[in-house]
């Protein structure tokens, strides 16, 4: 295959996560990660270039929430850095684990995120600003599935601060901003441990993101959003069985 139609393949994955991310304001990395793999990247390869991806795509969009006054520096911080530790420790676990070993951890992984999805339902908002007691040991425990995984951090660190009742715009924007960091310590550790790694996915990631982000409004008008949280928890269950069925071969 051609850089050209590799690169419109990635641009493709790229911008198809970015649509359900539009939709849901979460799961544009645990998308990515699994159509990637579902394309036969492998497991570390995969989460790597979701990551360097992510580094730039969340950038934008954590930045912004923070000029418009989303962010809280005690809920950013309480994510951000026991985040950061987590996706370290993830990192050094995927890049030392067999190709084969990290396919099985991470098909559990789809599977749930799949089922997370599917079963996730609408809470009444709450009005919380103050990080609830144990949001440290989240950030961790997040940063460190997310990084073996490629995604799950704001589908996961966003649904449960608020269904402990925290206000929404300030889940949204510190749980952005919190991302960058952590996308960032862990695009850090994996060009240390594996290197640049497919550079022709990761501008494809970019570059259909980026793209297709403006048809995000859009998408989320025109589809409801439990619609679009079945269809993305459908996706990634589909990409989950089908880990399965190749492990079983």
């Amino acid at each position: 295959m051609s850089n050209l139609p590799e690169f419109l393949v990635f641009a493709l994955v790229g911008a198809g996560a970015q649509l359900v991310d539009g939709a849901l304001g979460m799961a544009y990395g645990v998308t990515s990660a699994g159509l990637l793999l579902g394309l036969g990247m492998p497991p570390v390869m995969a989460s790597a270039s979701v990551h360097y991806a992510e580094t730039f795509t969340c950038g934008a969009s954590g930045l912004s929430h923070l000029a418009a006054g989303n962010v809280r520096r005690g809920l950013f911080l309480a994510l951000a850095i026991p985040g950061a530790i987590g996706a370290l420790l993830g990192v050094w676990l995927a890049v030392h684990l067999p190709a084969s070993w990290l396919r099985i951890v991470l098909t559990p992984y789809l599977l749930g995120m799949g089922l997370f999805l599917l079963l996730r339902s609408a809470r009444r908002p709450g009005e919380r600003t103050e990080p609830p007691r144990g949001t440290s040991l989240l950030g961790m425990a997040v940063g460190f599935v997310d990084a073996i995984g490629g995604g799950g951090w704001s589908a996961l660190t966003a649904t449960t601060l608020l269904a402990r009742g925290m206000q929404p715009r300030v889940v949204i924007g510190s749980v952005h901003l919190a991302k960058c960091v952590v996308s960032l310590a862990a695009s850090a550790a994996f060009l240390f441990g594996i290197g640049a790694g497919h550079v022709i996915a990761v501008l494809g990631l970019i570059a259909g993101g980026i793209l297709a982000a403006p048809f995000g409004a859009l998408f989320i008008r025109r589809v409801p959003a439990r619609a679009a949280t079945v269809l993305a928890g459908l996706a990634v269950l589909v990409l989950g069985i089908n880990n399965v069925v190749r492990i079983l071969h």
